[in-house]
């Protein structure tokens, strides 16, 4: 009994909104304005714009010198013996060659008796890792030829721009 109460203006509400809306009166109102409105002279849409096809253009700079680092004296750029130099993609990446030469920076050297003299070389981040002869640095396959207590010497292979590659002799000097 007590649903059946509650149930009822539940049931009720939606026939009176409803009701509200039969009402004919405002109908005739609107069917004048939507014939009004359907009379008027239809306009005219105008065309999209044709768009003038741009040029394009092939990038093929990317074998050159990043504008960044430092120009390179030719005499630094060893030429080789007859052989084909050639970077070794089959080896796996040592740690500093995720960063360019110029990011890295000599902070000291160490040495042990008995060991060639190892550098100590600090990377964008702060880490320090040591470096001895043979080692990897840079992004351009650089392998360390020599350790000084003012710098590390390494040759890198960089593409020379006519699809090979040559050696290019670098420096990483330590700083103050």
């Amino acid at each position: 009994m007590m649903k059946n109460i509650l149930l009822l203006p539940v049931m009720l509400l939606p026939l009176f909104l409803l009701g509200g809306c039969s009402s004919g009166a405002n109908l005739a109102q609107l069917d004048a304005r939507l014939e009004e409105i359907k009379a008027r002279p239809r306009g005219r849409i105008e065309p999209p714009p044709e768009f003038k096809p741009v040029a394009s253009y092939a990038y093929a700079a990317h074998q050159l010198r990043s504008p960044f680092s430092p120009p390179v004296d030719q005499q630094l750029i060893a030429v080789p013996d007859g052989r084909k130099v050639e970077p070794d993609m089959g080896r796996p990446k040592e740690y500093l060659e995720r960063f360019s030469l110029d990011a890295l920076r000599m902070v000291g050297t160490i040495s042990r008796p008995g060991e060639p003299l190892q550098a100590l070389v600090s990377d964008p981040s702060g880490a320090v890792t040591r470096v001895r002869p043979g080692s990897y640095m840079g992004k351009n396959f650089g392998r360390v030829k020599e350790v000084s207590e003012a710098k590390v010497s390494l040759v890198e292979i960089v593409p020379d721009g006519r699809d090979g590659w040559v050696e290019r002799a670098s420096n990483v000097s330590i700083t103050e």
